[in-house]
């Protein structure tokens, strides 16, 4: 997908020779600059010089893959434009043709349409959206039931992300507590929507009167960072090796395997047992560490800018109530963007798509916004 920062690469785009005149306002403009860029990334993708080189190669793949699907919708603008403009061409010549006034009406409809569409795949996308993601899920209010509300929620998000081809990973699990990663293109772009304050209104399996309770759980969701994006200072570590707790097995209990890791200068603290060997989980709580950093990095930087961004990467969002799941009515309500659905046993089963879509185009109409444009 072109960002934003980049059109003015499409800009440079030169039109192809066969292209339809169309009326140059700037969605049109817009259209033929994405065609061209396509087209000049297809010629590229063809070229041995860029076959052979495969550091070019893979740029030019992955920003052929990012601009698909804009390059469709600017096909199909191209093509309804022409209709509009013909249409408009034979009522002039004939006259009050009803079936041809229903083609322009229809036509002019779905240009505006695709005027939408297009001008929210140009918005630029959050510079984190292609990153692998930690994700931390905690109890909330509720004591026991809190904890069965964070192990739902575990098994919601894992299954989600396996329904769409990521690799989930448990990193630790313990005590109502769950830290899974999700590897996967475009992985932090689909789950950044789940950080923040999950609530649940059920009659819990220990409840002998059929009181319904309230009970919450947080989801904390984190761009894993790479190391060169964030320079740890090994002084600044203060790491500690104990014997696992917990249920064990073979010298998970016996030995001093676990580790806990102190970043000094901010307090974070990240502790893992689940692995048997102290270098296995020292490389996951480091890995959680890193994002931890990293995103609270974000987040000094976005108070810094002032920036108000829709994306769930600080940790002032996370605080904030994002969903509700009744099951006495069988439905769940996301309170940022209002939306009441009825399926709530699908979405605990990881069918999360139509929320994650809604979340999507909210955001990216709310970029629209930031940058002036109106959706």
């Amino acid at each position: 997908m072109i960002l934003a920062g980049r059109v003015g690469d499409v800009c440079h785009a030169v039109t192809p020779p066969n292209a339809p005149k169309l009326a140059h306002t700037m969605v049109d403009e817009l259209a033929e600059q994405i065609l061209a860029r396509f087209g000049a990334l297809q010629e590229e993708l063809s070229d041995p010089a860029v076959i052979a080189d495969r550091r070019r190669f893979a740029a030019s793949s992955r920003a052929y893959r990012e601009l698909e699907p804009a390059a469709k919708l600017a096909g199909e603008y191209r093509r309804v434009a022409d209709d509009v403009a013909g249409a408009r061409e034979l009522i002039a010549e004939d006259g009050d043709d009803p079936e041809l006034r229903e083609l322009l009406r229809t036509s002019q409809d779905r240009l505006a349409e695709l005027e939408e569409q297009i001008r929210l795949a140009m918005v630029e996308r959050d510079p984190n959206d292609d990153k692998n993601v930690i994700i931390e899920i905690r109890p909330g209010i509720g004591g026991e039931e809190a904890s069965i509300w964070a192990g739902d929620l575990y098994r919601m998000l894992t299954r989600y992300a396996e329904r769409l081809g990521f690799e989930a990973e448990p990193l630790a699990v313990g005590d109502g507590t769950y830290t899974l990663s999700v590897k996967g293109a475009g992985a932090y772009s689909v789950f950044k929507f789940e950080g923040g304050t999950h609530r649940v209104q059920r009659v819990p399996e220990t409840e002998s009167q059929g009181r319904i309770h309230t009970s919450t759980a947080t989801v904390a969701v984190l761009p894993e960072a790479d190391e060169v994006e964030v320079e740890i200072d090994p002084t600044d570590l203060q790491i500690d090796f104990y014997r696992s707790s917990g249920p064990g097995g073979q010298s998970v209990n016996t030995t001093d395997s676990a580790v806990r890791i102190t970043h000094k200068p901010t307090g974070i603290v990240v502790s893992m047992q689940d692995e048997k060997s102290q270098l296995q989980n020292r490389e996951r709580a480091m890995r959680v560490l890193r994002a931890r950093l990293y995103e609270r990095a974000l987040a000094e930087q976005q108070a810094e800018l002032a920036a108000s961004r829709s994306a769930q990467v600080g940790t002032g969002e996370r605080a904030e109530k994002i969903r509700t799941y009744n099951f006495p009515e069988k439905r769940v309500k996301d309170h940022r963007i209002n939306l009441l659905v009825h399926n709530l046993d699908e979405i605990l089963m990881g069918e999360l798509d139509e929320l994650s879509a809604a979340l999507q185009d909210d955001e990216k109409r709310r970029r629209l916004a930031d940058r002036g444009e109106h959706a």
